[in-house]
């Protein structure tokens, strides 16, 4: 990868929404494409359309397949080649098929090592017509294409502020009912190797939110003594990574999280509601725990802005980089772990390669 640009794979997300101009608007500064080669899997005709209704210059390179994409160009694979009723600024079951058609492309290439990394647009997971997307997420429905035992876990960073949330996108009535030792341990220990290994922290801190409000003798809830306190202890069992739990409202009133490198609320709303409030930029999204390097801004398809061109892009461009930084931080991670044997075998001898006195 020293060698070569990142090839990122970028959806174009829902059709109707604000994918395409977020992409516009990031390249529209050809120094981008210095760093990278994108390859925008979508719709030549779904692009020319938001091309003309924003009334940008960018242009696309239209491809067949990755391995045709050009350094120094915005390629354009095409996923699929029938029309697309445009309704900007509606959710359709048509623009989120299309959505969904560039998505699963991009996720094959990444597995067939054609591209590095996938930073996905904007696309509605809400429930529509004959709608074939039951995921609350982005993140769920790409886990369905990997084998890892581990579940995804997303965590959202802005400026070295890192928040997962250990029970997923789900009601706030059923979090308690969710929330398990083993699922925080879990969690824990994912948002553990993906600080080392995504973000090259070597000796992470995180920080262990509690469930309920501040209470004596378990007068609100019993969670952190019986699921987050034996969670904890159990990640610390080889290295101590997890602190806490911490009530939310000192916690981030008092700043005591400025002392640590990522953040477990447990469920999404404990996360994203202080985040928006210390962020100074939307935030960007990772898809941690499985193979493939996923990142998106948490930015929704915001149908009531599509078609408009006031869309801030600042966000989606950050995706991008992070996936960039990401995809070389983990080759750079992985490296000395490749033929350890050999290497230390190497090493032990004189260039003529007979072995050294030992002192």
């Amino acid at each position: 990868m020293e060698n070569k640009k990142m090839r990122i794979a970028i959806t174009h997300g829902d059709t109707n929404g604000i994918g395409y101009e977020l992409i516009y608007k990031t390249f529209s500064e050809p120094d981008l494409l210095e760093l990278l080669t994108p390859i925008i899997y979508g719709s030549p005709k779904s692009a020319a359309y938001h091309r003309n209704l924003i009334g940008t210059e960018v242009n696309f390179t239209i491809i067949k397949t990755a391995n045709e994409a050009q350094d120094g160009k915005l390629n354009l694979l095409t996923t699929f080649d029938e029309e697309v009723k445009a309704e900007i600024g509606k959710a359709t079951k048509e623009s989120n098929e299309a959505a969904v058609k560039a998505l699963e492309r991009a996720i094959n290439d990444y597995n067939e090592g054609l591209v590095d990394a996938l930073v996905t647009a904007p696309m509605t997971t809400e429930k529509l017509d004959n709608n074939e997307f039951p995921f609350a997420t982005q993140s769920e429905y790409i886990a369905r294409y990997f084998t890892s035992e581990v579940k995804p876990l997303e965590i959202i960073t802005d400026k070295g502020l890192r928040m997962a949330y250990a029970t997923g996108k789900i009601p706030l009535a059923e979090v308690n009912s969710t929330l398990t030792t083993e699922l925080l341990t879990e969690r824990i220990k994912t948002f553990g190797d993906t600080l080392r290994r995504d973000f090259r922290i070597s000796v992470p801190r995180i920080a262990i939110l509690a469930v309920n409000p501040a209470n004596d003798k378990g007068t609100f809830g019993r969670e952190e003594e019986e699921i987050i306190r034996p969670a904890i202890s159990q990640a610390n069992e080889k290295t101590p990574i997890a602190f806490g739990p911490y009530q939310a409202d000192n916690f981030f009133s008092n700043h005591q999280y400025e002392a640590f490198d990522g953040i477990m609320a447990m469920h999404y709303e404990q996360a994203l509601l202080p985040f928006n409030i210390i962020a100074t930029d939307d935030g960007v999204c990772l898809t941690a725990g499985l193979p493939i390097v996923h990142t998106y801004t948490t930015r929704d398809c915001n149908f009531a802005a599509a078609g408009k061109g006031t869309t801030d892009e600042t966000a989606f461009r950050n995706a991008i980089y992070l996936a960039i930084d990401i995809a070389r931080n983990r080759t750079d991670y992985d490296k000395p772990f490749e033929n350890p044997l050999p290497k230390l075998y190497h090493e032990r001898k004189e260039d003529n390669g007979r072995p050294r006195n030992q002192q």
